[in-house]
């Protein structure tokens, strides 16, 4: 099943970093999304979706920041999250 494949997938992620200091966020972001539910912000997240929680294959977050910090302070297991992984780039070749 694909829903299998996905959950053993997300199992054998590394767990999510941020690329910057939560110091540095934009606390008007950080108003905007407090004020959504968790499940609206986690539904935000999801692979295929416009600002989907992307990474590198070792955790570190590209987009999502603002929403993973909420869910963190929310006390939500923001690790299990399914994510899209983006091996880095130079020159448009990839290496990872």
């Amino acid at each position: 099943m694909d829903k299998d494949r996905d959950r053993d997938r997300n199992r054998a992620m590394p767990p999510l970093r941020a690329l910057h200091e939560d110091a540095l966020l934009s606390h008007v972001k950080l108003a905007t999304f407090r004020a959504l539910a968790t499940d609206v912000l986690v539904k935000s997240l999801r692979p295929g979706m416009p600002g989907s929680l992307k990474t590198r294959p070792d955790g570190t977050m590209l987009d999502g920041h603002h929403r993973i910090a909420i869910l963190k302070a929310r006390a939500f297991g923001v690790d299990s999250l399914p994510r899209e992984v983006i091996n880095k780039q130079i020159n448009g070749e990839g290496f990872s």
